[in-house]
């Protein structure tokens, strides 16, 4: 199988993982879960939303979140921001790397935004331009980029032209996001290879849920097709508050897992993500949709 030597792992847990959680994280806590993030070798993850609190509560407390976290030199904090707005409070807060998302989906893209897919990529222009204006990094989520919960599949040559408007707008990084967790490996490798093939300026990060048990597969589906970069979430934490039925995010601990069994490089410890997993447990009310957090459970490593 033709694998590469080292991948990069990006936290997502903070924000993605957290942000569906029904009842609302103490801030304390949510400092606490990024501070020991901080000591597992995870060199990028998302740490808040500049969103209005109206449509999703649990980020409400962005400000407090980013002022209390201890901000290792050598981590990228990634903010999502909505608009310009939200861009402008991110920046008061020192934030030097946010993330933008439109929906492939027009459908969704109402639901997330209350904007037409067209309406979303024109107003993130201006925030792009502002962004490299200041030296800020960008990243570019590109939600239900396999499959919609209104829509059903997507057309991927749409997402693709998507994806090459965007790269042409100078972003720093293009995340192709399975937001249903309903995209399969073919269908994963299919979309990637011809996305890598194009030569993007723009990184290519790979997003992917567990709904049906298939992230696992697609990542791999995904090394194939010469992607590198991956999102995961402490624990299997997510959703999507505008995606009914989607399952949380594939688990950190798992991919780092399935990486080192592949004698692929993460530059993350196993070890140091189980306190981790302890925070979640102490924080959320769901269960774990983690497989290697069953493997510790039972002592088989």
């Amino acid at each position: 199988m033709n694998v590469p030597k080292k991948v990069e792992i990006i936290e997502v847990g903070p924000r993605d993982g957290l942000q569906n959680e029904a009842n609302f994280i103490p801030t304390e806590d949510k400092i606490s879960l990024i501070n020991a993030l901080n000591k597992t070798g995870i060199k990028r993850m998302e740490a808040t939303s500049f969103v209005h609190p109206t449509y999703v509560p649990q980020m409400k407390d962005a400000k407090e979140v980013l002022e209390g976290i201890v901000q290792a030199p050598y981590i990228q904090y990634m903010a999502l921001v909505p608009n310009k707005r939200g861009f402008d409070r991110a920046i008061e807060q020192g934030v030097r790397a946010v993330s933008l998302v439109v929906g492939a989906s027009n459908s969704f893209n109402l639901k997330n935004v209350k904007m037409t897919r067209e309406e979303s990529i024109r107003k993130l222009e201006d925030v792009i331009l502002k962004a490299k204006a200041e030296d800020v990094f960008v990243r570019y989520n590109i939600a239900t980029a396999f499959w919609c919960p209104f829509e059903g599949i997507m057309d991927s040559s749409l997402v693709l032209e998507i994806a090459k408007r965007i790269d042409r707008l100078g972003v720093d990084e293009i995340v192709f996001c399975d937001t249903i967790g309903r995209a399969n490996p073919k269908q994963v490798y299919s979309l990637l290879k011809d996305m890598m093939e194009m030569q993007p300026a723009a990184m290519i990060t790979a997003h992917f849920h567990d709904t049906y048990g298939l992230a696992q597969a697609n990542i791999i589906a995904a090394l194939q097709a010469g992607v590198t970069r991956f999102d995961a979430s402490i624990g299997g934490l997510g959703g999507c508050p505008f995606a009914p039925g989607a399952a949380g995010n594939v688990a950190t601990e798992d991919v780092v897992f399935m990486m080192n069994e592949l004698g692929i490089e993460t530059g993350i410890d196993l070890e140091s993500l189980q306190s981790c997993l302890g925070l979640i447990r102490k924080i959320s009310n769901r269960d774990l949709m983690s497989h290697y957090n069953m493997i510790l459970e039972n002592s088989c490593v």
